[in-house]
């Protein structure tokens, strides 16, 4: 895919997203950002693709609500004229031990984490249709590599697990429509900021390249699968080889 001209919009503008969102403008991408409740990131991110000369917009919304989702799509195709590319990056992540978790825990999680992309891509399906366009989905290197290592996520690791199934079954349905759908799966990338020295040192020990990646690594992953005309229903790990060991 040319990417100069094209639009996007990213699900999540914080952290990794502003640092995708950024490296999308620098190939000619119009970006289109949604939030929840990081309002001023979003917008943040929104100045700094303007800054470099693309359009860019914000739109708060709901992605456990249908509604939420189709009006975020109108909103972005009445702004911007079309929609190429949708990168379903939307999460959660807390730990909660199995025994405590709730109905509402699941119902709260599994939509952040895996009806909201099913949610948007449907409701942005017409207009990918239109333009040969993609999606890309973000599961986890861990649900990936079949290793569920940390207990007190089990939400998590579920709702990962399930975009990649997601993105497998949609990658066929949609094959006819030449939408091409991949996962990008994450491993010690960027660290929580909750995370200790020993702990961030910790992990890089453990992974065999010996470091984190950094959020680069992420949007260098999507910009060669969005290069790429014949890959689809893959989930990438960028990993540093960290499911090796």
């Amino acid at each position: 895919m040319q990417l100069n001209g094209r639009v996007a919009l990213l699900t999540g503008a914080k952290r990794i997203g502003a640092v995708v969102a950024e490296q999308l403008g620098k190939q000619g991408v119009d970006v289109a950002l949604s939030y929840n409740r990081s309002q001023a990131e979003a917008e943040q991110t929104a100045t700094r693709l303007k800054a470099f000369g693309r359009r860019a917009i914000t739109v708060q919304a709901d992605l456990s609500r249908g509604a939420d989702c189709t009006k975020l799509i109108e909103q972005v195709v009445n702004a911007l004229g079309r929609l190429d590319i949708l990168i379903n990056m939307a999460s959660l992540y807390e730990g909660k031990p199995f025994a405590q978790l709730t109905e509402q825990d699941w119902d709260r999680y599994l939509a952040v984490e895996l009806k909201a992309a099913f949610l948007c891509s449907q409701a942005a399906l017409p207009h990918l249709r239109a333009t040969q366009g993609r999606i890309i989905n973000f599961s986890d290197w861990l649900p990936v590599s079949g290793r569920p290592r940390y207990p007190g996520f089990l939400l998590y690791y579920v709702g990962k697990g399930g975009v990649k199934a997601l993105t497998e079954a949609m990658a066929l349905e949609l094959a006819p429509d030449q939408i091409l759908v991949n996962a990008i799966a994450p491993g010690p990338i960027l660290a929580p900021p909750d995370t200790t020295a020993e702990q961030h040192k910790g992990v890089a020990d453990a992974t065999p390249l010996g470091r984190w990646g950094g959020e680069l690594e992420i949007a260098k992953a999507i910009l060669n699968l969005l290069d790429s005309d014949f890959i689809t229903g893959e989930t990438i790990r960028v990993d540093g080889g960290r499911h090796l060991k």
